[in-house]
């Protein structure tokens, strides 16, 4: 850090602003609606935001967006990690319940995958299965 702060423009003189920032945020939060597969987008807007933080701050200047970008990015990283690990852990049961779905042909077959895939998750991690929460619209 410095002790030097942004100069007010002289006359006429426009103050600059780093638009890196606003890029920053804009990948981030496309990884956020896009997780699993948003972790690079959200690791883009986080090199992006830490980007535009320091050529705004060689230029003495403001980046607008530069550490929102930042926090949503390891947001974005984080809970896409959270469901890769949930992908690698709960695989099998996954490919169980998609194959089972694929072959119920009647809502109450349907009805019985979920109820199987519930039980399986609930076996796997340890935890009773009245825990989990009941699956409505899961495809």
């Amino acid at each position: 850090m410095t002790d030097q702060q942004p100069q007010p423009p002289n006359d006429g003189q426009q103050s600059t602003v780093e638009r890196g920032g606003l890029w920053g945020l804009f990948l981030s939060a496309a990884g956020l609606v896009l997780p699993p597969y948003g972790i690079v987008l959200s690791a883009l807007g986080i090199f992006q935001g830490r980007r535009a933080r320091r050529s705004a701050r060689q230029k003495n200047s403001v980046a607008p967006g530069a550490m929102t970008s930042m926090v949503l990015g390891w947001v974005g990283v984080t809970l896409s990690g959270l469901m890769l690990a949930g992908y690698a852990v709960f695989w099998d049961q996954y490919q169980e319940y998609s194959a089972c779905s694929a072959r119920a042909l009647t809502h109450s077959s349907q009805e019985q995958c979920d109820e199987n895939f519930r039980e399986s998750i609930a076996q796997r991690a340890g935890i009773p299965v009245e825990s989990l929460p009941p699956m409505t619209g899961v495809v």
